[in-house]
């Protein structure tokens, strides 16, 4: 038997005053009143628990607002743009002139069941974050893959400003080489100027570190006095602004019409680039957007470069193929050097000072000595 039937059979059959069962039981006398007026109108099932929620709240935010709240989170997820809940509290603010609480908007999704929980993942928290003070401070270039209407895999170059995520460029080749590189580079360059400092990867276009030389990029930039990081090997996380900004671009081309040509999917990028710097509010920069956070603040500038850059040295080992011919690759280009087909099959060494090489043989014998011309493939053999 619950209590609010025990108190009620006390005062409707046993006949006492409800200010004394309500001393012997210590409930107030207000509750007592409350239980026998219930069953005296619906008798036992007066008596079940009832919620407690109050039947208006005036807080609640309106349904207008919820509705539009929701109409946000599809637009901008059809669109393949960030539909989260601060996002949408700006788009919400230009709307109607004020907006939820990012919290609300948040409970709001929830209950509609647009937020799908992911406790797999780190905490923000435990992230490690670092962003330069300055814009042009330090730049992130990246290249990801893409693929056009037909299936063919084409490369896009991304390059992203650390201080204010401002994305400098995007542009789409088919293979991007170490001279597309330094074109994309340097046409960013001409538009925002140079930069102090670029980040990138370990990949081939970018530094020629792991084969012991110097690529096109590094030759610009050593000859511009632009410092010049690279991420620790299959460590991502270091050029992870850069990444992100893939990952952006990635959703939101998945929802366009996939482009036919590479001028198509250039259109695109460039259509992205400017809704993301001019429009696109970021949960890194205060909800401001990247322009706004890359004009705040002056822009640094590289240090003065050098009056003559230092002196590239590299020593390679090669053997003379069948035609009498070695290669050696300069400003990420492969040069053929003539030794002569006497020389078929011995191995070499190549002792090289920027332009100017040495070739020997094991045995310390020199057999060619030359100027590099940078601008022939083929160095042949003057007699």
């Amino acid at each position: 038997m619950s209590l609010a039937l025990l108190l009620v059979t006390a005062v409707r059959v046993e006949g006492r005053s409800k200010s004394a069962v309500a001393r012997q039981y210590g409930v107030s006398r207000r509750w007592v009143h409350e239980l026998v007026r219930r069953y005296d109108a619906d008798g036992d099932v007066g008596l079940l628990p009832r919620s407690r929620r109050p039947h208006t709240s005036p807080s609640r935010t309106p349904e207008p607002v919820q509705e539009a709240v929701v109409a946000w989170r599809k637009r901008l997820a059809e669109q393949g743009l960030d539909a989260g809940a601060e996002t949408i509290a700006v788009h919400l603010a230009a709307q109607l002139g004020s907006a939820p609480s990012t919290a609300t908007i948040w409970r709001i999704l929830s209950r509609r069941g647009f937020v799908v929980p992911q406790p797999h993942k780190r905490p923000r928290s435990s992230y490690i974050r670092f962003q330069a003070d300055l814009p042009n401070e330090r730049w992130q270039a990246d290249i990801t893959h893409w693929q056009l209407a037909d299936g063919t895999g084409v490369e896009i170059c991304n390059i992203v400003d650390d201080h204010s995520r401002y994305a400098i460029a995007g542009a789409a080749r088919r293979v991007f080489k170490a001279a597309d590189v330094v074109a994309v580079f340097v046409q960013a360059a001409a538009e925002h100027g140079y930069p102090a400092g670029l980040l990138t990867d370990n990949g081939a276009v970018f530094t020629a570190a792991p084969r012991h030389g110097r690529c096109a990029l590094e030759t610009e930039l050593t000859t511009l006095g632009i410092t010049h990081a690279r991420s620790r090997p299959y460590h991502p996380q270091t050029c992870g602004k850069v990444e992100r900004f893939h990952q952006t671009l990635k959703r939101w081309l998945a929802r366009q019409d996939p482009a036919t040509t590479l001028a198509d999917l250039q259109t695109q990028l460039d259509t992205f680039r400017d809704y993301y710097n001019h429009t696109r509010p970021h949960r890194a920069l205060a909800r401001r957007t990247p322009a706004a956070a890359y004009t705040a603040r002056p822009k640094a500038v590289p240090r003065p470069p050098a009056a003559t850059p230092p002196p590239h040295y590299r020593v390679r080992t090669d053997r003379v193929d069948t035609t009498g011919v070695v290669t050696l690759r300069h400003n990420s280009r492969l040069h053929h050097i003539g030794i002569g087909r006497a020389h078929a099959g011995k191995r070499v060494t190549l002792l090289a000072a920027d332009l100017h090489i040495r070739i020997i043989t094991d045995d310390g014998e020199l057999l060619r000595e030359l100027t590099l011309d940078p601008n022939r493939d083929y160095q042949p053999q003057h007699r």
